[in-house]
């Protein structure tokens, strides 16, 4: 059971967006209207985008067919649009909306700009213009290579306006991994630029793209922006950015099917190539926009700022959520805590940030840096903070709502992923909020969880299921639908296996436990990698810890546990005993660690997910799959030595 330790009063669920559309809607009951969104799909996704005000070419016909099965739904048939329409020229056509500030740049030099609704709505007609005087077509791929700055958004809304494909990679990617990614979306243009900064570093991100190219011969044509000024020379296919800004504004916007491809979001998978979620128009836009819009409370005249990168989801999301509600949103190009480590409360103080997204592993990073820096900025401006990417553990789960929150802030934990354009679980603001747990599924997500023989359970832990479509949801993999079918729709008939493994309690709780295939069974007994995680986090001594399963001839299998230790404690064996008992104390003597191995970092993905499969590989000496997207794979070497070790 949960122990909610944020309530929200009446009046202020009264004043939430969600609350009014329910009432709107005929519903004061939420747990009523849940139920409503999921029993009837088709009604909940068309009051959603009458709500988002999503403007269409054409209005469709119908909202919903699913003759092809519940995994390929067709949504919103005979409809046309264009995210951009959505996004930016509803606000810059409307005189009321157009001079208001859509983005607000920061760079980690320092450098800093503005651009309001009707100035970004110039700029993308301007880059569509030029791109189509270069010969871009509708339904040709872009990969962009780009930090976070205000050209990344326009390169992706002139792509989209022009009826073409964008496919954002990762900034911090080396060559393999760009050039992985531009081969398997077929791209035939890249944007990059000529460099970056990080931790005042400039990144040379122009000449990596150099490399990747050479492994990519289906790239013909490179779109530079000049983002540092380096570049001396250029090559013969570059385009440079600053002469696309040179044609004269594009007024037409290409009508698009609702089902017609916008995105094309890579994600590693557990073995072999990245998979290509395929999203679409009226797909990952309105998905986003509502559950930033509806369920985190963003207006018109708020300010969203996700720490994050174009490459991962959320900065699609970022885009998509913060634009279409009318809102401002924050971009920053650096790292958060350089040149001094209160560099993010100070840009959410300066930049009067209202909804502001973080990862559990960015808030351990702040927490060793005290709170002191951190009580000189002002952050009554925060309305709400959301939380992505991985589970949390309780203590900085606290600390972020007490200290930076100062407990009155709500913390929206939110988990889905790239193939769902969002979240399947969340915090709604209309209900109390608990540690580490989410309060509900989000509306229009028919969440369950489902044990081994597919039977709906709570109170105990099960694979967590989704029994409908909704809309956002990938429509396939890129030229590869069998793979989408077996990844998600394999195991049970017309259901969706999302990979977590997580419990619900008897008081609407959700509670995520890790993915399923990270799962231990230890003497029958299913244990989550994050509840040994979370018990050895408590001890002070310890900053970081992983947690993986390995054979064993009685149980089956046993934890075994890496942990980072803080630099004021030592290596020793008396640590490493006192952490294991620590654990059979909290969890129970028969899910003790077999061993604890003490580690210099463990091995994260660069939107800093801790990645065990590649730990746990490491340990025995198996093929890890797919490790592109890790930020730090020396220190895969440490742990390989020490299962060398333990095996000998």
């Amino acid at each position: 059971m949960t122990a909610p330790v944020w309530f929200p009063s009446d009046a202020y669920k009264e004043q939430t967006r969600l609350y009014q559309w329910m009432k709107m809607l005929g519903y004061s009951s939420y747990d009523d209207f849940y139920q409503r969104s999921i029993d009837d799909i088709a009604w909940f996704w068309r009051e959603v985008e009458r709500e988002l005000d999503i403007p269409w070419m054409k209005p469709y016909d119908h909202v919903l067919a699913m003759e092809k099965g519940p995994a390929w739904p067709e949504w919103f048939i005979g409809g046309k649009l264009n995210v951009t329409e959505a996004a930016v020229e509803k606000w810059a056509n409307d005189p009321k909306t157009a001079n208001k500030t859509a983005i607000v740049w920061e760079g980690e030099e320092g450098k800093t700009s503005l651009l309001s609704f009707a100035a970004l709505d110039e700029a993308v007609k301007r880059a569509a213009h030029g791109l189509k005087q270069h010969g871009v077509k509708k339904g040709d791929v872009f990969a962009l290579y780009m930090p976070m700055i205000p050209e990344t958004v326009i390169a992706m809304l002139a792509v989209a306006k022009l009826g073409a494909i964008f496919t954002p990679i990762f900034s911090g990617y080396g060559a393999e991994a760009i050039a992985t990614r531009l081969r398997a979306s077929g791209a035939k243009w890249l944007i990059t630029v000529d460099g970056c900064y990080r931790r005042g570093k400039l990144i040379d991100m122009r000449q990596e793209a150099e490399k990747a190219l050479a492994d990519a011969p289906n790239v013909q044509s490179i779109v530079v922006v000049e983002r540092v000024g380096t570049l001396t020379s250029y090559g013969a296919n570059d385009i440079r950015w600053t002469e696309l800004m040179t044609y004269a504004p594009l007024q037409e916007t290409a009508a698009m099917n609702s089902a017609d491809p916008l995105m094309l979001i890579y994600t590693s998978g557990t073995t072999g190539r990245p998979k290509g979620a395929v999203h679409t128009h009226s797909g990952f836009p309105i998905k986003a926009a509502f559950d930033a819009g509806i369920g985190m409370d963003l207006r018109k005249e708020d300010t969203l700022f996700w720490l994050t990168d174009m490459g991962w989801m959320m900065g699609p999301f970022l885009v998509f959520a913060g634009l279409i509600n009318g809102a401002t949103i924050v971009l920053y190009d650096g790292a958060p805590d350089y040149p001094n480590h209160d560099r993010l409360w100070q840009l959410v103080e300066q930049k009067q940030v209202s909804h502001l997204g973080i990862s559990p592993t960015l808030i351990r990073a702040m927490m060793k840096y005290g709170t002191e820096r951190m009580a000189e900025h002002d952050l009554s401006c925060l309305k709400v903070i959301g939380s992505t990417g991985e589970p949390w553990n309780p203590e900085p789960w606290h600390w972020l709502f007490e200290h930076v929150g100062n407990k009155q802030v709500p913390i929206f934990n939110y988990s889905g992923g790239t193939e769902i354009s969002g979240g399947i679980l969340g915090n709604v603001l209309v209900r109390p909020i608990g540690p580490i747990t989410f309060n509900s599924a989000i509306p229009g997500m028919a969440a369950a969880v489902y044990n081994e023989s597919g039977e709906k359970v709570t109170a105990e832990v099960g694979e967590l299921v989704l029994t409908k479509p909704w809309v956002g949801m990938t429509n396939g993999f890129w030229q590869e639908p069998e793979r989408f079918l077996e990844t998600y729709w394999s195991r049970w008939s017309n259901t969706w296996v999302h990979g977590d493994w997580v419990t619900l309690d008897a008081d609407g709780f959700w509670t995520i436990t890790g993915r399923s295939d990270d799962i231990l069974n230890v003497a029958g007994k299913r244990l989550g990698p994050a509840e040994v995680e979370s018990v050895l986090v408590g001890h002070q001594a310890v900053i970081e810890a992983g947690t993986i399963g390995v054979p064993d001839d009685v149980k089956g299998e046993v934890p075994i546990c890496f942990v980072v230790i803080a630099p004021s404690f030592s290596e020793s064996d008396s640590l490493r005993h006192e952490l294991i008992q620590l654990v059979g104390t909290k969890l129970g003597k028969a899910l003790k660690p077999k061993a604890v191995y003490f580690v210099s970092d463990l091995p994260k993905t660069r939107n800093a997910k801790v990645m065990r499969r590649a730990i746990r590989a490491a340990f025995l000496q198996k093929e890890a799959g797919d490790l592109s997207s890790l930020e730090n794979p020396h220190v895969l070497k440490e742990i390989e030595r020490l299962g060398t070790k333990q095996s000998s």
